[in-house]
């Protein structure tokens, strides 16, 4: 697991893909008895994933993801491509159709809501921005002046620049200012720097310290890093998640969602104001534009002008 982990690291996989890989490459490992998976190949794990599939009944993504982690393993760490694994079963993949919001829906929840969680599930509806997206904001991230936000690093490790909701302004610059004043606390306490990218601590020493690298949603205290450095993380996203979700319940919605749903409704309600879809594909951050025309089905109007016969 060792060989693995650097495999992933010089490659610059994420942190969340390295994890995911290594849970679905101990699971192959023990599911064949703690065999050594040099010992193993295309038959152990077409069996694998059948049971997933057969037994597990775990969704079609789950089982591509589970197959990419051990190609990975043997194609890279092995240096024993799998090769042809003939046929399995596969997890069927049905079509679900996001769940969105109004717009009087989305401000029911967001006045659930108050100080950074309300600015976060606002930049996720007014700017189109994750969740892991939006709690990785830095200071350095924010362009006042052309109204825009630079995601950097997002989904498939990309750089993409996107909305700034005018609203949000006064609200990003209490942020910046409270970001400022807990840097000049810690300097004078530890000098406890924020976590930074690759390698950058070293290429930049005082990057950690320097408020354009401040995070605008710094966790409540210092962690750990891999090398046991005290530093300052961002804000977990499952506290943003858990706090969205309370505000949907409080809102009485028919259709209660999640932080994602936020999104979905940024990119609907652009849609529906006539936006082209290429633009609201790269403010996505869309790979395809495939991926963005579902919300076409969930328009249910505006079908590229076309009108039923009934009128």
């Amino acid at each position: 697991m060792d060989r693995v982990k650097a495999t992933m690291r010089v490659k610059r996989y994420s942190p969340r893909t390295m994890k995911t890989y290594c849970y679905w490459i101990r699971y192959f490992i023990r599911f064949h008895g703690v065999r050594h998976p040099a010992d193993m190949g295309g038959p152990e794990v077409k069996a694998f994933l059948e049971h997933l599939a057969v037994q597990r009944h775990v969704a079609a993504a789950t089982q591509n993801q589970a197959l990419n982690a051990l190609v990975f393993l043997y194609r890279h760490v092995l240096d024993q491509p799998l090769g042809d694994i003939g046929e399995f079963s596969h997890a069927k993949r049905p079509r679900r159709l996001p769940v969105v919001l109004s717009h009087d829906e989305v401000i029911r929840v967001l006045d659930q809501l108050s100080g950074s969680m309300h600015v976060m599930a606002s930049l996720m509806y007014g700017s189109g921005l994750r969740v892991l997206e939006t709690c990785r904001l830095r200071v350095r991230d924010i362009d006042f002046e052309r109204q825009i936000i630079t995601v950097r690093a997002g989904k498939g490790d990309k750089d993409r620049t996107t909305l700034l909701p005018a609203t949000c302004i006064p609200a990003l610059q209490h942020q910046i200012a409270i970001a400022e004043q807990q840097l000049d606390y810690r300097l004078h306490h530890g000098q406890v720097p924020v976590t930074l990218p690759h390698a950058l601590d070293r290429k930049y020493p005082n990057a950690g310290i320097s408020s354009a690298w401040q995070w605008l949603f710094p966790a409540s205290r210092p962690s750990f890093d891999e090398t046991g450095k005290v530093v300052l993380h961002h804000i977990h996203p499952s506290a943003v998640q858990k706090a969205v979700r309370q505000a949907m319940r409080a809102a009485s919605l028919p259709r209660p969602g999640s932080c994602h749903t936020l999104r979905h409704s940024f990119a609907t309600q652009l849609l529906s104001q006539g936006t082209d879809i290429r633009t609201v594909q790269e403010l996505l951050g869309h790979k395809s534009v495939e991926t963005t025309q579902i919300y076409t089905h969930v328009l249910g109007k505006g079908f590229a002008g076309v009108r039923s016969p009934l009128g």
